[in-house]
């Protein structure tokens, strides 16, 4: 298996996808600079988090211009290749159109950083292959813009193809409002593309993908990919 990492000026997270794809999926892994447009042989992309480009006019507004962005459209249009989106990536890959919606500042306008309890919407992935429907999955969360907003049919049809893939939940499974850490629409946390090869998701499983880092949940979503290549 090939992996690639992409890293823009600002990526901090590149690292821990790194070493999670390396030593979880046992995969050939490198890093992909941004200025990059060969994205040919890969079998899986990660776009980490951090703040690219500083987050200047919006989180992932300018790396969406990125050269790779255009091979990496292309590799998810043609290729049918996977592309896992975390934090910072998913807020790329809504502002490159490869996801509906956007992520927008949290509602009481304070970073978060902390674990957070997630319930398995759909196993029909090949990021969730692993999991089962129902599943409380308790992973990190890290970020300033994770309040998932579409407009309502946009909501309607994902909710409606099974698109949602993670919601911000209880510790037993209950999905309301006092368990939505950033104001997400519908406790929304992760969403896949209709094709389900695009995955972008606000929590960080790379962060407990180990016993040493504190948790293993995260093992979860680089298994499922794991199972489905």
């Amino acid at each position: 298996m090939k992996v690639g990492v992409i890293v823009f000026p600002g990526s901090n997270c590149d690292w821990d996808c790194f070493h999670a794809a390396k030593n979880i999926l046992k995969a050939k892994t490198s890093f992909i600079w941004h200025e990059e447009e060969d994205l040919k042989g890969l079998d899986l992309i990660i776009v980490p988090g951090g703040f690219s480009y500083g987050d200047y006019l919006r989180s992932g507004a300018i790396a969406r211009f990125s050269p790779v962005m255009n091979a990496l459209i292309e590799y998810v249009k043609k290729d049918r290749g996977l592309v896992l989106g975390i934090c910072n990536g998913f807020q790329i890959l809504t502002e490159a159109g490869l996801l509906p919606g956007a992520l927008q500042k949290n509602r009481h306008l304070k970073f978060l950083c902390r674990t957070t309890p997630l319930r398995v919407e759909s196993n029909k992935t090949p990021f969730t292959k692993a999991c089962k429907k129902g599943q409380v999955l308790n992973i990190p969360i890290a970020h300033f813009d994770g309040n998932y907003t579409a407009d309502e049919e946009t909501l309607k049809k994902i909710e409606k193809k099974g698109q949602v893939v993670f919601r911000y939940c209880g510790k037993t499974g209950t999905v309301a409002d006092k368990y939505n850490p950033n104001g997400s629409m519908h406790n929304i946390a992760g969403i896949c593309n209709e094709a389900r090869n695009v995955l972008g998701m606000m929590p960080h499983p790379e962060r407990v993908a180990e016993p040493v880092l504190g948790g293993v949940d995260g093992r979860f979503i680089f298994e499922s990919i794991l199972k489905s290549i």
